[in-house]
């Protein structure tokens, strides 16, 4: 069967419970149809680009599902019906990455206050810039 990853947006005013519920209600409809939701995750309240809906954040909750067409449509028309949901986006996949998604990745590396090495090289090219600027 294809490999999808689906992203749900939600309205901002629901509770982190409601928001896992629709999680499990959408992962339910994809078993239904002859699917299973390989993995899913929950991304919590983030601010979105632009307002949807009069809404300036949402609830982002991510699938990963190996599924037939025809469950992913259920999925998405119903997604669509659902007064909760504001978007959703599936993309078929050639395969499922292991460990957690890049969007779980950096909220890990921000909650530990990872910074990385960037603000040191961006000092290194200011600095060799400088150098130039002055031959």
């Amino acid at each position: 069967m294809p490999l999808y990853e689906h992203v749900l947006i939600a309205r901002q005013d629901l509770s982190n419970a409601q928001a896992e519920g629709l999680i499990e209600h959408f992962s339910t409809v994809i078993a239904d149809n002859g699917g299973k939701v390989v993995d899913n995750e929950y991304w919590g309240v983030r601010t979105l680009a632009y307002k949807i809906n009069k809404n300036r954040k949402g609830h982002y909750a991510f699938l990963r599902s190996d599924a037939p067409s025809a469950a992913v449509q259920e999925m998405e028309r119903l997604a669509r019906l659902h007064d909760d949901v504001m978007r959703v986006l599936t993309v078929r996949v050639d395969e499922h990455k292991d460990g957690p998604s890049i969007q779980m990745q950096k909220r890990d590396e921000r909650e530990r206050g990872d910074r990385g090495d960037r603000g040191g090289d961006r000092g290194e090219r200011r600095e060799r810039r400088d150098r130039e600027d002055r031959n």
